[in-house]
């Protein structure tokens, strides 16, 4: 074996969680792949072949083992792809597979050709773009008939596949199975009705209960709620016909399993894979904890226990909703930023049917803002947000609408944030914010901030920027650390 090769060879033994959803081993012996977490009999090393990706696995003809399941591996974090593009748009690739998007529309979010992009992608991932596109949707469908109750036609088209017929040839090409011989092999728990239980899977340890408290503590009325050690909230996404579904979801814990528990209302199975995707995203499933401690570790240096492994950057579900969240949160407390959120939500956000207590809006689209007769402050004076935040959050509204400003798809966070300072209301605390939580920039540093600044007491911020410089690429996970230290 290369000396690399033996390298992960060694990880593959260890069933080392760091190293989960970094690579998949290929099993000659069974034609099989598994992570490197399988707790299946250990295979001889020169059974084993090595490969980045899933797809990768399955192109070379290797099945996903049906013990250690694939389809949960993490997946990796933005700084770890040495192309942003291609990482980027294996993001967009798993939240667009049950939509039939095209390789071109793709591109286009990303802001290059097609060509351009398969090319990069190829090079990074060794297979094509539209091989790690089957390979997501084939995943997705895996992880709905072993854990879900769902038809197999339902699970087919929730997966990005046109057809029953394709769904079956493709199962049976890539997997020599049929999809009602998986379903047998497979023990699905007992679901109510009316709901989809999927899980997620992350690399240990995982703050779960800091993750909550931040959320709880930015909590919109009516749009969600932190209970029962879970976070609830509705959904409101367009399916790939162009029309808005609506919902409900609850994400739990499971550290046992080292896993997010994903319930969601079943009339939202049309944008499951939009919904997992900016579940992953809000929850910052893709994070490596142990790499980013060994940078931030230096932080325990001026402060025992300032920095704590397994810290996450709360991320969001909307990135409207976020940001609009961020300018209403501008020189006023936490508490009364959400306060002016849920009376935005009462007023123009849309009404939801949840039987959940609680859970009764979807946050106002930023077409509806930009929507509404005469001067925006007309109507948000009214709900006590002043003139100038009320015309910030109109021109956000708008530059989203005619998609000036990407807070989603961006590549690069460094010229949306020159974009967010052009509008007159924000500056770069809330712009950092912003690219932090909305734009997954691990690297955003908040030196003015109120709390970072009393965790850090008595540096001036100029201090802390130069103290900050050792903490890159990481600058974010520093600023939630700080934050969590009060």
């Amino acid at each position: 074996m290369l000396d690399k090769d033996s390298a992960l060879y060694g990880a593959f033994i260890a069933k080392d969680p760091r190293f989960d959803g970094r690579f998949f081993v290929g099993i000659s012996s069974t034609g099989i792949y598994c992570r490197p977490v399988c707790r299946a009999r250990q295979p001889k090393a020169e059974n084993c072949t090595f490969y980045a990706t899933a797809a990768q696995a399955e192109q070379e003809g290797y099945r996903p083992c049906l013990l250690c399941r694939p389809e949960l591996a993490p997946g990796t974090s933005i700084t770890d792809a040495t192309a942003k593009l291609a990482h980027k748009a294996a993001r967009v690739l798993e939240e667009k597979c049950g939509t039939g998007v095209g390789l071109e529309e793709i591109a286009g979010l990303l802001g290059c050709t097609d060509r351009h992009l398969r090319r990069v992608f190829t090079k990074e991932y060794n297979v094509t773009p539209l091989q790690y596109l089957q390979t997501c949707r084939l995943l997705l469908a895996k992880n709905l008939l072993t854990d879900t109750n769902l038809n197999v036609i339902d699970v087919a088209l929730a997966s990005g596949f046109g057809s029953l017929r394709r769904f079956n040839d493709a199962f049976k090409k890539h997997y020599q199975l049929t999809p009602t011989s998986l379903r047998k092999q497979a023990v699905a728990e007992n679901q109510r009705t009316g709901e989809i239980t999927l899980a997620l899977g992350y690399r240990p340890p995982y703050c779960w209960e800091e993750m909550l408290k931040f959320l709880a503590g930015r909590a919109i009325a009516g749009v969600e709620v932190v209970k029962d050690g879970e976070y609830l909230r509705t959904v409101h996404l367009k399916n790939a016909k162009g029309m808005y579904i609506s919902g409900w979801l609850r994400v739990g814990h499971r550290p046992k399993k080292n896993v997010l528990s994903v319930t969601v209302s079943e009339n939202l199975l049309p944008v499951l894979p939009q919904v997992l995707a900016r579940i992953k995203h809000l929850f910052d499933l893709y994070c490596n904890p142990h790499a980013i401690y060994e940078t931030l570790q230096v932080m325990n240096n001026i402060r025992p226990g300032l920095c704590v492994p397994g810290i996450r950057v709360p991320g969001c579900f909307d990135a409207f909703e976020m940001a609009v969240r961020a300018v209403l949160g501008q020189q006023v407390s936490v508490k009364s930023a959400s306060t002016l959120a849920a009376r935005m939500v009462r007023q123009y956000g849309t009404p939801i049917q949840t039987e959940i207590e609680g859970l009764t809006h979807a946050f106002p689209l930023p077409e509806a803002i930009i929507g509404l007769d005469g001067p925006i402050e007309n109507h948000l004076g009214s709900l006590g947000v002043i003139g100038t935040r009320a015309r910030t959050i109109y021109e956000l509204a708008q530059k989203i609408t005619e998609g000036e400003i990407d807070l989603t798809f961006c590549l690069q966070p460094e010229e949306e944030i020159k974009k967010l300072m052009d509008i007159q209301g924000i500056g770069s605390w809330t712009a950092q914010y912003i690219a932090m939580r909305a734009m997954e920039w691990p690297d955003a540093f908040l030196e003015t901030d109120a709390g970072v600044k009393k965790a850090l007491q008595p540096f001036t911020s100029k201090e802390l920027l130069i103290m900050a410089e050792s903490w890159r690429p990481w600058r974010s996970y520093a600023t939630i650390n700080l934050w969590n230290s009060l």
